[in-house]
């Protein structure tokens, strides 16, 4: 746990590929250990920085996270591809530059609703008794 304000617990976990813990990583090169912040909202047990915890989440909340990020821009990117492909006299370059500009407002929206999606998107803690 790195801090605590209120109710609102930042949580730093380590992200570690598979080469992380290996003993020869050194000599591959490929190790890959990432520092990340959670922000985690209404933590109610008290807390302290440096305590241990879990951070949980709902099966549901991961499904929605791949829908936002994965389907919908695919499903919008197929779609402007092929109706761009019948009004441009089938022209693939148009098509596909096209095809990408459209994910842009998609994903300046998704920016502009950071703070409603973070409210769908809300972390729990547990904390690990060692």
């Amino acid at each position: 746990m790195e801090s605590i304000d209120g109710t609102h617990v930042r949580v730093k976990i380590v992200q570690s590929s598979a080469c992380a813990s290996c003993s020869v990583k050194s000599f591959c090169g490929s190790a890959d250990r990432k520092e990340k912040i959670i922000d985690v909202y209404d933590a109610t047990h008290p807390y302290a920085p440096g305590d241990a915890v879990m951070v949980c989440e709902e099966q549901s909340m991961g499904m929605r996270a791949v829908v936002i990020a994965f389907v919908v821009p695919f499903v919008i990117l197929l779609a402007m591809l092929f109706i761009s492909m019948h009004f441009s006299g089938g022209n693939e370059l148009l098509s596909a530059l096209l095809s990408l500009l459209v994910l842009v407002p998609y994903y300046v929206l998704l920016y502009f609703l950071r703070n409603r999606i973070r409210r769908n998107f809300s972390f729990t803690l547990k904390p690990i008794n060692n």
